[in-house]
């Protein structure tokens, strides 16, 4: 179960930490809401904070690693022409 990012591996061990903390963290914050001492209005605003903060958490991660991605590639497409002119120029010819 290794993720591979570029020339980076993530570990097993990684990986399972990384989604045992999420896991955790959106359990621990919706049983905090179901235990609050108001109403169920209150509560359900509260739950629906929550799923909007992990979804637009999720969205802005997702954006931000294609934006990373695309500028990867194009920095390959770059230095592939800029080998390809070099090969193609000879200054002794």
């Amino acid at each position: 179960m290794q993720s591979t990012v570029g020339n980076q591996v993530h570990s097993r061990g990684w990986v399972i930490q990384a989604w045992a903390s999420f896991i955790l963290s959106v359990s621990a914050m919706g049983i905090g809401i179901l235990f609050l001492p108001v109403n169920s209005w209150v509560k359900g605003y509260m739950g629906m904070g929550l799923m909007f903060t992990v979804g637009s958490t999720v969205s802005i991660a997702k954006t931000t690693r294609d934006i990373h991605e695309a500028q990867k590639i194009t920095a390959r497409v770059d230095e592939a022409r800029v080998e390809k002119l070099l090969s193609d120029h000879h200054p002794l010819k």
